[in-house]
């Protein structure tokens, strides 16, 4: 029978700002029962926004004695979240799992939500208040419209569709249309300036948005297009940043545990690890809210933390992801468990942390660690094909830089090229070793199959996932053929363990 607190059930209170009273201390929003004011617009209120970003301006808000950087959350399509948001009056519960052990903390960071679709006039004037001074994005690789081999905008029918919408004052359909109206919007109300901050895992995101933001402007009809750009040009900043943190998707078992540590049903609810990392490039176009009290690093260039991040956790990673998968495991944390895999894990950080230059302040021995530390925490439940996808999106920032690197100091690197090859057979098989099917969430995987035989010549031709003057490399190659025949005949333990 559900305990009782005054003549409600905790299975049947929802979390709210008047629920908060009954909330334990230790679980409370930093700001108390605060109400933020709106200082932020964020697009994407995904999970990993809500257990990254809207935690350390929670937390920078009551560090600075500032609420004035809540954060009008604005959802491009599900309303889902939004309506979960409504009812909880923004609020929501972050659960750090580690082994065992779980903790809860509320977070109040939120000041409004918004399902664009269906309110477009209220978020357009979200973007045309004063008082909104930081957009933030997490709208995943896709909501930028960038052609993957060239990066620049996209020419197609949604582009085309947003393009027109913008220039007419309706509503568009994807982020990046969403944010170029609103910048439009601010630009008409001279509401100042703004800075427009990525928070997605992509290389160089701030200037990438920026130049796509560019690029669509310059597509708009008549004088509204070179006005804008002008503005653009003289009140806008577009920082890159560098953001981590494992937040898997949200189960039962986590709406369970946030119902017995907040006392009160959530159904916005999200898990994370402990960790939490963001580093931001320090170049704002006015006020901003004090991250770094939350923790965050504000720097001159991102570009060394980003690199050392994709090449020893997300290459990692992603190498655990392809081993793991074929060698018959779950999850990433039973694949680092596995010694094959952890050797494997190993000698491609050796690699890694020969080519690769630590930022300042960093140990990146220590860092390789705590990779592997983090990895092997089986509380994440993160599944190894859920990892796997994309690879052919993936490998060309994470893994192909190492085998440059490598091969530029005069030596192979085995590790690096096994990644390759790993990747290969899971999205051209399907199977683990011992025959079970596996989800593959690749784009190039219609085309990879489509492939004859086994000829990896071909296959990395196909692909087009490295470098064409790689690919053209018969030594390199014949070692991606040699780790393709090994994984069939031997299997991805017995390969991973031979790196030794």
């Amino acid at each position: 029978m559900a305990a009782r607190r005054g003549d409600v059930t905790v299975a049947d209170r929802s979390l709210s700002r008047a629920a908060l009273a009954t909330v334990p201390a230790e679980a409370r929003p930093a700001l108390g029962g605060t109400l933020p004011g709106p200082g932020i617009v964020h697009l994407g209120v995904g999970a990993f926004h809500r257990a990254h970003q809207a935690v350390y301006t929670d937390l920078a808000m009551a560090a600075a004695g500032d609420p004035g950087w809540g954060i009008v959350e604005v959802a491009p399509r599900s309303t889902d979240v939004v309506d979960a948001l409504r009812r909880q009056d923004g609020l929501y519960t972050v659960l750090e799992r580690s082994g065992d052990r779980v903790a809860a903390r509320v977070v109040g960071a939120v000041s409004e939500a918004w399902h664009a679709p269906s309110s477009f006039g209220e978020v357009a004037g979200r973007f045309a208040d004063p008082r909104v001074r930081v957009v933030t994005l997490t709208i995943t690789e896709k909501g930028y419209l960038g052609d993957p081999v060239t990066g620049a905008l996209l020419d197609d029918d949604t582009v085309r569709a947003d393009v027109a919408a913008v220039a007419a004052g309706e509503r568009p359909r994807t982020g990046l249309g969403l944010l170029v109206a609103g910048l439009r919007g601010r630009l008409m109300a001279d509401a100042g300036p703004v800075t427009v901050l990525s928070c997605d895992n992509l290389v160089g995101n701030g200037h990438r948005l920026g130049a796509l933001v560019g690029e669509f402007v310059a597509r708009l009809p008549g004088p509204s297009g070179t006005e804008l750009a002008a503005w653009i040009a003289a009140s806008a900043r577009f920082p890159s940043a560098m953001v981590d943190r494992i937040v898997p998707a949200t189960t039962p078992a986590d709406r369970a545990d946030a119902r017995r540590l907040v006392g009160a049903a959530d159904d916005a609810v999200v898990a994370a690890e402990p960790f939490t990392q963001w580093v931001i490039e320090d170049d704002f176009a006015g006020e901003r809210p004090a991250w770094e009290r939350a923790g965050a690093e504000l720097v001159a260039d991102v570009a060394p933390h980003e690199t050392a991040k994709l090449r020893v956790l997300n290459a990692a990673h992603s190498m655990i992801a392809y081993l793991g998968a074929l060698a018959g495991h779950e999850t990433i944390a039973a694949a680092v468990a596995d010694p094959a895999v952890r050797v494997a894990v190993e000698a491609l950080h050796r690699d890694v942390l020969a080519t690769v230059d630590a930022p300042p302040g960093w140990d990146l021995r220590a860092y390789a660690a705590s990779v592997l530390a983090r990895f092997a925490n089986p509380a994440l439940g993160h599944r190894c094909d859920q990892v796997a996808a994309d690879g052919s999106q993936k490998l060309p920032v994470r893994v192909v830089p190492t085998i440059l690197a490598t091969r530029a100091a005069g030596r192979p690197s085995a590790a690096a090229t096994l990644v390759v090859a790993a990747w290969l057979r899971f999205v051209r098989s399907g199977r683990s070793d011992d025959g079970r099917p596996l989800t593959v969430n690749d784009p190039a995987r219609d085309t990879l199959r489509a492939v004859g035989g086994a000829d990896a010549a071909r296959l990395l031709r196909a692909a087009a996932a490295v470098p064409a003057e790689l690919a053209a490399d018969e030594d390199w190659v014949a070692d991606v053929a040699g780790y393709l025949d090994d994984l069939a005949r031997h299997g991805a333990a017995a390969t991973a363990a031979a790196l030794t």
